[in-house]
C-alpha cells in the first residue's frame, strides 16, 4: 500500500498476422505517460523557504540553517524567552503522506515533530491540534521516565513497541505514514507504532491523554507539519515528503 505506484506505458510498434500477413501497427509514445509517486523536500538544505513561525511571521533567529539542518539554537535563552524562537510550521497542510526525516537531539534535549496541525487563532500551540512523534534524550532528560513520553512514542498516546533510538548525538532516521486513518510510525527502519485514529477506541485512548480537554485535539484530516521549540538544542534534516 506505502510502495511508490509506477504505471508505466510503453509502446513502439505492433506486429500481428491476419491471415498469413503481418502487419504493423506505429504508436505515438506520446500518448502514454508515466505515472509516479513523488518525494517533495520540505527543507532546501540551505533557507527556511517554506517554513513560517506558528501563529504568523518569519522564523524566530533562534531557528538556523547549520550544515544542511534545520537547527533550533537554544543556547542564547534570551532569545527564547523574548520570542525569536517559537514552534514553526510548513506552509502547505497535508492530508495522508509518507513523511521521513532524520533529527539528532542535544544532551537532556526534548523536542518534536508534529503533524495534522491546524494553524487557527484558537489554538496557541501546535500541540493543542496535532500529534507528535517524540523527540528526546532518553537517558538524560527526566520525560524518559513516563511511557508514551519516550524517543519514538506517540507523545502521550501509545509507547514505542521496542526501543531503537541511537546514542544522544546521533542522527535518527524517523518515519510517519498516515494514509485514511492508518497510522503507522518507523524509527531507524523498526514499525514502533501502528494504529488506526478517528475510531472509537482512538477517542478512548485520547480520553486517558493529557489532551482529554482539548477540544481540537486530533481532530483534522488535513494540517501543517511542525517542528518544536522545547528550549533545547535539536537538528532536522533532509525532511522528505510522498503524498499518498
Amino acid at each position: 500500500m506505502y510502495k511508490p505506484l509506477y504505471t508505466i506505458l510503453t509502446a513502439s510498434v505492433l506486429a500481428f498476422s491476419c491471415g498469413g500477413n503481418q502487419q504493423e501497427i506505429v504508436v505515438d509514445d506520446s500518448e502514454f505517460e508515466v505515472v509516479e509517486s513523488e518525494w517533495i523536500s520540505l527543507f532546501d538544505g540551505s533557507t527556511l523557504n517554506g517554513w513560517a513561525k506558528y501563529g504568523g511571521g518569519e522564523v524566530g533567529k533562534a531557528w538556523k540553517v547549520q550544515d544542511g539542518s534545520i537547527y533550533l539554537d537554544a543556547t542564547n535563552k534570551a532569545d527564547w524567552q523574548t520570542g525569536d524562537g517559537g514552534d514553526i510550521v510548513t506552509t502547505e497542510e497535508f492530508d495522508n503522506f509518507h513523511l521521513k526525516y532524520e533529527w539528532r537531539i542535544a544532551p537532556n534535549g526534548n523536542s518534536g515533530l508534529i503533524f495534522f496541525v491546524h494553524e487557527a487563532p484558537e489554538f496557541s500551540y501546535p500541540w493543542q491540534t496535532g500529534l507528535e512523534m517524540q523527540v528526546l534524550d532518553n537517558d538524560g532528560h527526566p520525560d524518559a521516565k513516563i511511557p508514551t513520553h519516550r524517543a519514538g512514542d506517540l507523545y502521550d498516546l501509545i509507547e514505542s513497541s521496542e526501543e531503537t533510538v541511537k546514542p544522544v548525538g546521533e542522527w535518527n532516521l524517523a518515519e510517519i505514514i498516515a494514509d485514511n486513518g492508518e497510522l503507522e510510525l518507523y524509527l531507524n527502519g523498526v514499525m514502533v507504532v501502528s494504529t488506526t485514529m478517528w475510531t472509537p477506541e482512538w477517542e478512548a485512548l485520547v480520553a486517558k491523554s493529557k489532551f482529554k480537554d482539548m477540544p481540537g485535539f486530533s481532530k483534522f484530516k488535513k494540517g501543517k507539519i511542525s517542528l518544536q521549540d522545547h528550549g533545547d538544542e535539536v537538528w532536522f534534516r533532509n525532511i522528505e515528503i510522498k503524498k499518498l
